[in-house]
Order: C-alpha cells, then sequence, then structure tokens
C-alpha cells in the first residue's frame, strides 16, 4: 500500500503516524518527503500482508490525525516515477549505457546496449559482472582508476554480430573516492550512417552484407581480417557478386580518414582513362583544361581507390599503374613533376587473372603487386540459404522506396527462387524481387509473380514471327550470341568492340541493354 500525506508539522505528524501504524501492525518500507510552494508531502510505501486492516480503515485512522491535511492512496512512489522517467530516457537514446558500483553490480544497462551485447536476461541490475555469463567486463577495470575511450569492439551472439566503439568513466563521490564507473557504447555501423548523411556518399560496412551462409562468411571474415592493412586486396567474383560493397566495406574498416573512389576500367577509353586515373597538366592535349586537374589517385589522399574490372585496363596503362602502386608516385599527362600518392588500393575482376597473365594479355608483375590478398566472393547459386534473407531485404527496400503492398513471398516462391541457376547473381535477384513486388500488386508473393528475365512475355500487339518469337526479339538473341562470343575470344572490351566493328561506348551499351556486365 502507498499513501501520499499533506502534513503541517512533519516531525509531530510522523511520530503519531508511526503510533497508527504500529497498532494496525504495518511495517514502513520506504519512506519520502518533499516541499512544493510551502507544502509538505509525505510518502509512505507500506508492507500489508492477509491480516491487514482493509484500505478504509487505515485511511480513516490516518485522516484523525490533528497533523495531517490529507491522505490518498497513490500507485508509486515519487522514486518510482523518477526512475521510469530516467528509463525511458536512457532507452530512447542511440547509444548503449550500463553502469556498475564500487562492488562491480550492474546498476543501469539500458534497451541498446542490451541489444549489443545480446543480452535477454531482463534481471540483470544488480548483479555482479563477475557472476554474469557477460560477453565483456572492461568495465571492471575503470574501478582501479583506469579508462578507455572509442575502442573498437566486436561482439558475436547468434546470427548477428555488433561491432562498437566503447567508452568509459569512472563515477567519483565528494571526496574523490571511486564509486562505480559507466560505459556507453556507440554502433559502428550508426556512426557510418551519420557520417554517410553529412558526408552525402554512402558508407558500406560489412554489417550491411545480408546473409548467413558460410561461404559469405568466410569472405567477409577475410576481408575483416586484411581490412586494417595497407596491402592491396584483389577482389574476384563473377558480375553480380556485390564487389564494389566489399571494396567500400573494406574502406569502412580500414580508418582511412580519405574518400572511397571507385572507377571502372573498361568503361573509358584508354587516353581518358589515363587522364582520370592520373591527372593532367593544362595544355597537355587538345582540350584539356589551362589549369590542369588532379587524378583519381590523388582524389583518393589519405582514402580507397577502387579499380574494377582491372584485367580490363589497356598494357601502356598497366605499366604505369605498376609503378604508382610500387613507388606511390605518379606524373601528371605532360608534365615531369613527381606527385608523391597516399592511397589504399582495392582492385576487383571477373575474369581469370592467371589465364590472362598466362597469354601475355595482363603483366605478370603488375599481378604480383595486386595479388597480396586475393579475395573471393561466392556466387550466389553457391549460397542459396541465403535467398530468403536477401529477397527479405530487398522487398523492404522496394516498398520503403516505392510505398508498395508486397510484404512476404511464399514457401512456394521461395523454393522458385531457390532452383533458379542465377547468372546474374545477387544483382539479378534484386531486380527480380522488385519486378515481382511492382507487378504483383498484392501483399504475398506467390511463385506465379516470380518472372525470370527469360520468362517475361511480350506484351499484348507485338507480332511474332515463326516459332513465337517477333523480329525484334529474334535480332537481340543474335546479337547477344555474337557479343557473347566476341567477349570470349577477345582478351578485353576493348578489343571485343573493336572486332564488332563497334566503338568501346557503343560496346558498353550493348552490354548495359542485355545486362551483360
Amino acid at each position: 500500500m502507498k499513501l501520499k500525506f499533506q502534513v503541517i508539522d512533519r516531525v509531530g505528524a510522523m511520530a503519531q503516524i508511526a503510533v497508527v501504524l504500529a497498532d494496525k501492525d504495518l511495517n514502513i518500507l520506504a519512506m519520502e518527503v518533499e516541499k512544493r510552494d510551502g507544502a509538505t508531502f509525505v510518502y509512505l510505501d507500506l508492507e500489508t500482508g492477509p491480516q491487514s486492516p482493509l484500505q478504509e480503515a487505515i485511511l480513516s485512522s490516518l485522516e484523525a490525525i490533528p497533523n495531517i491535511l490529507s491522505v490518498v492512496s497513490i500507485r508509486t512512489m515519487p522514486q518510482e516515477r523518477r526512475e521510469k522517467r530516467f528509463k525511458v530516457v536512457l532507452d530512447s537514446v542511440s547509444d548503449g549505457i550500463l553502469s556498475i558500483n564500487e562492488e562491480g553490480e550492474l546498476t543501469t544497462i539500458n534497451r541498446v546496449a542490451r541489444g549489443m551485447l545480446g543480452l535477454t536476461d531482463r534481471e540483470l541490475v544488480g548483479r555482479n559482472l563477475r557472476d554474469l555469463d557477460f560477453p565483456d567486463t572492461s568495465l571492471l577495470s575503470c574501478l582501479d582508476g583506469r579508462t578507455y575511450h572509442n575502442v573498437k569492439r566486436s561482439i558475436s551472439h547468434g546470427n548477428r554480430r555488433a561491432r562498437f566503439l566503447a567508452s568509459s568513466q569512472v563515477i567519483r563521490d565528494s571526496k574523490g573516492r571511486i564509486v562505480g564507473a559507466v560505459e556507453v557504447l556507440r554502433d559502428i555501423k550508426g556512426l557510418h550512417e551519420v557520417a554517410s548523411a553529412v558526408a552525402g556518399e554512402p558508407q558500406v560496412t560489412f554489417d550491411d552484407m545480408v546473409g548467413q551462409s558460410p561461404a559469405l562468411r568466410q569472405a567477409i571474415a577475410f576481408a575483416e581480417k586484411v581490412a586494417p592493412t595497407d596491402g592491396i586486396v584483389s577482389i574476384r567474383g563473377e558480375s553480380g557478386t556485390g564487389k564494389e560493397l566489399f571494396a567500400s566495406a573494406i574502406h569502412v574498416a580500414s580508418g582511412c580518414r580519405g574518400p572511397f573512389v571507385p572507377v571502372n576500367c573498361a568503361a573509358l577509353p584508354e587516353n581518358l582513362l589515363e587522364s582520370e586515373l592520373f591527372g593532367y597538366v593544362g595544355g597537355a592535349f587538345s582540350g584539356a583544361k589551362k589549369e590542369g586537374r588532379a587524378g583519381l589517385f590523388e582524389t583518393a589522399k589519405s582514402g580507397t581507390i577502387f579499380l574494377d574490372e582491372i584485367a580490363e585496363m589497356p598494357a601502356a596503362l598497366q605499366a604505369k599503374m605498376l609503378r604508382v602502386i610500387q613507388d606511390g608516385k605518379l606524373r601528371r599527362i605532360g608534365s615531369n613533376e613527381e606527385i608523391t600518392v597516399n592511397a589504399r588500393v582495392v582492385t576487383a575482376t571477373n575474369r581469370d587473372l592467371e589465364q590472362l597473365v598466362r597469354q601475355g594479355r595482363f603483366r605478370e608483375d603488375l599481378y604480383y603487386r595486386v595479388n597480396l590478398f586475393p579475395l573471393h566472393i561466392p556466387p550466389l547459386r553457391e549460397r542459396l540459404e541465403d535467398i530468403p534473407l536477401l529477397a527479405g531485404h530487398f522487398l523492404f527496400q522496394v516498398n520503403a522506396r516505392l510505398g508498395l503492398r508486397a510484404r512476404q513471398l511464399t514457401a512456394g516462391a521461395l523454393a522458385k527462387l531457390r532452383s533458379h541457376h542465377w547468372p546474374g547473381n545477387v544483382r539479378e535477384l534484386r531486380n527480380v524481387i522488385e519486378r515481382a513486388a511492382i507487378l504483383s500488386g498484392r501483399e504475398e508473393i506467390d511463385a506465379e509473380s516470380i518472372r525470370f528475365s527469360f520468362e517475361i512475355s511480350r506484351p499484348d500487339g507485338v507480332a511474332a514471327a515463326a516459332g513465337g518469337t517477333s523480329l525484334a526479339g529474334q535480332v537481340e538473341q543474335l546479337e547477344r550470341r555474337v557479343i557473347a562470343e566476341a567477349l570470349q575470344l577477345a582478351p578485353s572490351k576493348r578489343q571485343a568492340a573493336k572486332m564488332l566493328g563497334l566503338s568501346h561506348t557503343g560496346l558498353l551499351k550493348k552490354l548495359k541493354k542485355y545486362g551483360m556486365g
């Protein structure tokens, strides 16, 4: 039973209240006193039992005391209300917060900290950290006066891995004695999201990788191990497996302060690629800016330059690239002045570099420079168990972006997804899910709504040629085959374009049109 009194003479009133409570055989569990606007209020938490008098009888006896102006029953004590407000505030902050007293007993832990540390037990407060199955007990060291600031921590629990920065502070009393410690945990992923919002560019972390298959987790574990080094990572994987995502995550995990600068070595003509990578001085060539321009290696200072499709780099540029990687210096086009560059290099390709070296299409010395840490990204067909997670992730994204109704995939839809070979890998899966969500118009996506590119019907009204395929369709099929054969025969996309009588840009447009990457 909890009661609130307004009293005139606190000392006299309390003496009289104690007499009444003793007569009723009631014990006081807690007492609080407040003074507001000249009035005095006393709050009592009473221990009652089966033999205790009825509440009405107790109130009647207390109201008869002369020094009591009023007495009412209440649900909570002021301290309980303060604790609830404090808990709401703690649980609303984005950081994890926990504290201990001088004995090492947990005095505070908020919802975010529970999630980061993977703690499900709700009755943790009051228990000693030394006696708990606690994933990290560094906070106990603060009781000896030691503190830490922004220490990287990683804790795995279940299928989730939490990565955060931990900082601590000692709590001292008025005499300077240590009476406890508090720890603040800051989610690294959340910090990167804030940085992305400020910088205006996406920051991908390893925590953004969707999937729990052994093949993917092995690739992530290797990438996390080599990310803090300055060694070149050579990412290998088929088109659509997420090579640039891995490169970006490596950049973030490396702690590089500079920008992440991606460049597709196959997307630019040779002369333009050279000026983009290494820069030029004024008047270096026709059309050059008179003030010159810094190249992407300089732009990536103290950051990471990602050389995608490095196997497509022309031989002349391979030699220049070797010198930059080997010596850390470059010369802008039209200049003899050497510029020191300081950028982490990550490369990627979907080609067999070893075979290209044997065929003399890729420099052997450059190969050994860029292949320090080869990282294989598994194709989707080797991680089919990740399809439900990936499909759900893409479904959530398209719903949020377009305001669609699709909420889940049926068992039949998932079975159809698992049975597909996935030549386009994760990129193809994203397109399939987005197409199904848009075209189905329903909350549940069934197997009928899952349509792969080769299954998509012609729009009504398109004239069909013999065999059920329109002339345009037959031309597209033939063009696909011819381009695929040229890519197989030629050492690079540039050579394939020459073989087909196309410009390099023209071939890239065809590849994009047909999703041939």
